[in-house]
């Protein structure tokens, strides 16, 4: 049997560091994890966050326009958290141990959540629904555990769908075909626990109690993290090849540079390796256009 045929050829590794082996990793060997992982993980987040802004009123005793402002600051931490996330991961841990690391810190603020609505000790003190006294520390540590989660989010948000892909090697035709029924599933996956968070979750935080409300989602995050690392030896994972925001700002800059430079008559010399691949491992060369000319006749 040809090497071709038992190695991938898009440069992923298995969980060793060796080259993965087709017939071991990969493909529907290793999606179930991710796509658990994704649905449980969404179940979570959604199940925390849909009522946040009543959490806020209920526990903390803060006004609706406060809440509202409270909730709409963390929601866009949470997407702006993944920017964090993707580079980390593009450039020096790679998408499996951002995952990992990041599911870590995430699932420490949902605990610390769940822990500030049902710890003794830690709880508001509670005559009504709606009449709580949060001491300092008690509203402190909510918002510690809050920004916990949303840093969290933002190691998982980016990189777990691309992680799935990684699964496929498009240089196999047969399992580039799956990549496609893969994404049907995952976002199936996305739904389903969108679904039971903002149906089942926000009906026990509203009648049960926000202790149960937001300790399953706690537990949820848990098998979330359960199902990733269970499948930590079937997977493939790509080698971080540097982040394409950094290549970005260097190709701009040297642009700046360098539009004065004649262009060579012969393209060959605009690359920096006079081989057929590029100095950036796993990468490959861009052949020249003149289409993005900012002066013409080049």
């Amino acid at each position: 049997m040809e090497e071709d045929d038992i190695y991938t050829n898009d440069g992923t590794v298995d969980y060793k560091g060796n080259p993965a082996n087709k017939k071991k990793t990969g493909t529907w060997r290793a999606c179930p994890f991710i796509i658990g992982n994704e649905g449980c993980e969404r179940l979570a987040y959604y199940g925390m966050s849909t009522n946040l802004v009543l959490c806020f009123k209920h526990q903390l005793n803060q006004h609706s326009s406060v809440a509202a402002t409270n909730n709409q600051n963390w929601g866009g931490t949470c997407y702006i958290t993944p920017i964090i996330g993707a580079f980390l991961a593009d450039s020096y841990l790679g998408r499996y141990w951002t995952i990992a690391c990041f599911s870590i810190v995430y699932i420490i603020g949902m605990t610390l959540l769940a822990l500030s609505a049902s710890g003794r000790g830690i709880r508001p003190r509670c005559y009504a629904e709606d009449n709580c006294y949060p001491t300092e520390v008690q509203s402190a540590m909510t918002f510690l555990a809050l920004y916990l989660i949303a840093l969290g989010t933002g190691g998982i948000k980016p990189c777990v769908s691309s992680y799935g892909a990684d699964q496929f090697d498009d240089t196999d035709e047969k399992e580039k075909k799956h990549k496609s029924s893969f994404f049907n599933w995952f976002y199936l996956s996305i739904n389903i626990g969108a679904l039971i968070a903002g149906s089942v979750l926000v009906w026990v935080q509203d009648n049960v109690s926000w202790g149960w409300g937001l300790g399953i989602p706690a537990i949820a995050m848990a098998i979330a993290v359960c199902f990733f690392f269970s499948g930590t030896r079937l997977y493939r994972n790509q080698v971080p090849r540097g982040s394409p925001v950094t290549r970005l700002f260097q190709v701009l800059v040297a642009s700046i540079r360098k539009y004065k430079v004649a262009v060579p008559a012969n393209q060959s010399l605009l690359h920096e390796t006079a081989d057929k691949e590029s100095n950036i491992k796993e990468s490959r060369k861009i052949d020249h256009t003149n289409d993005l000319s900012l002066v013409p006749g080049l």
